[in-house]
């Protein structure tokens, strides 16, 4: 369990005269600093695919030495990145 956090009243002061965007600015931050302690947890999931669709990913990904489900979780990523970029 973590600490409770206390603030003082003139930080809360300071928070509530955020603007939108900073606030924004303030809780991307701090994703990005507290967001990857360590190794990531991961959640297994259940996805239907068609065959010959993964059969063609599971050998493309094997041409360049990288395994399918990284590749996945590559191209998961890099699409939410330029999302990110995008905004």
């Amino acid at each position: 369990m973590r600490p409770v956090q206390y603030f003082s009243d003139e930080y809360l002061a300071h928070c509530r005269a955020m603007s939108p965007q900073q606030i924004a600015v303030f809780l991307e931050d701090f994703r990005l600093l507290n967001g990857r302690r360590g190794k990531a947890s991961s959640r297994l999931i259940s996805l239907r695919v068609p065959a010959h669709l993964l059969e063609a990913f599971r050998k493309k990904a094997a041409l360049t030495n990288v395994p399918y489900q990284t590749q996945i979780k590559r191209l998961m990523s890099d699409w939410l990145g330029a999302d990110r970029a995008a905004d």
